[in-house]
């Protein structure tokens, strides 16, 4: 096994994370839940600090939370995958 590489997992990681985002949002607008599951939906949004539902500003302030959470995931995991890695 190899080391991986800190910018190419790290790119990886916001590109899904990004597109699982606008999934996400998306899926607050479609009519497949109950009025319940949409609430709740919104609700779980909303507990990111700043955000507001149906707003430009918050659309962009939430893909920035992904960005940084991904970078920060994807540190962690290049670090605990490359740090224990055997060394001959």
């Amino acid at each position: 096994m190899e080391q991986l590489s800190l910018k190419s997992y790290g790119w990886k990681c916001i590109l899904g994370g990004e597109v699982a985002y606008v999934i996400c949002l998306l899926g607050g607008f479609l009519p497949l839940r109950s009025a319940k599951g949409v609430e709740l939906h919104h609700t779980l949004f909303e507990t990111l600090p700043g955000f507001t539902w149906i707003s430009f500003s918050s659309f962009l302030l939430g893909a920035v939370y992904v960005f940084l959470f991904a970078w920060i995931f994807a540190w962690y995991y290049v670090w605990m995958h490359n740090s224990s890695m055997i060394r001959k």
